[in-house]
C-alpha cells in the first residue's frame, strides 16, 4: 500500500517523514513532487570502471536553463532534502518529465528506511531537452514497512550514500569488495 496525502501529512507531523523545503502545493493525493536542484555533474572519464573511483565534474544550471543531450549521462540532485524513518521511499519521474524524454533514474528509485539526504538523480534523455533548476522532476511515494527494522540505513556503518548533500554524488561501487 502507498501512503495517501493524509497519511503523509500525519507522518510529517510525527517527524517520521521530513521534506525541506516543504510546500503543501507539492503534495499530491499519494505522492510529493520534488524539484531539480541547481547542480548537475558528468563523469570526467568516457569509460567508467566499476572497481575505480570515477570522479565527476560539477556545474550549476544557469538561469536560462541547460540543454541535456542523448548519450551523455548526467547526475542531478533534488532540491529537497528528505528523511524517511519509518517507510520505504520511492522516487519516480513525473509523467510530464517522461513525456519530455527525461529519465531521472537508471535503477535507483528505491530508498531505504533511514535514508537522510538529497536524492541523486541518474539523468538521461531521448533527445536534446532544456532543463531548469527548480523544475518539477519527480515524485516521492512512501510504502509502509512490514516488520521491525533492525538497522536503519542512517545507522549502517557501510551506508555509502547517507547524508547526501545538495550536489550529485558519483557511484561508490568501488567501495564494494568483488
Amino acid at each position: 500500500m502507498i501512503l495517501s496525502d493524509t497519511r503523509i501529512l500525519e507522518e510529517i507531523e510525527k517527524g517520521t517523514i521530513k521534506i525541506e523545503p516543504y510546500d503543501r502545493a507539492c503534495l499530491g493525493s499519494n505522492s510529493y513532487d520534488v524539484h531539480l536542484g541547481k547542480w548537475l555533474a558528468t563523469y570526467r572519464e568516457h569509460i567508467l570502471d566499476a572497481k575505480k573511483h570515477n570522479e565527476i565534474e560539477y556545474f550549476e544550471i544557469p538561469e536560462e536553463g541547460f540543454v541535456l543531450y542523448p548519450h551523455i549521462f548526467y547526475l542531478g540532485v533534488t532540491d529537497e532534502y528528505t528523511e524517511t524513518h519509518a517507510h520505504v521511499p520511492f522516487l519516480e519521474g513525473k509523467s510530464s518529465t517522461g513525456r519530455l524524454g527525461i529519465d531521472i533514474h537508471a535503477t535507483a528509485g528505491k530508498g531505504d528506511v533511514g535514508f537522510c539526504g538529497n536524492w541523486t538523480l541518474e539523468i538521461s534523455v531521448k533527445q536534446p531537452v532544456k532543463v531548469y533548476k527548480g523544475m518539477p522532476v519527480g515524485q516521492l511515494i512512501y510504502f509502509p514497512v512490514e516488520g521491525e527494522i533492525l538497522v536503519k540505513y542512517n545507522q549502517k556503518k557501510n551506508a555509502k550514500y547517507n547524508g547526501q548533500p545538495n550536489k550529485p554524488i558519483e557511484s561508490m561501487m568501488w567501495k564494494n569488495s568483488f
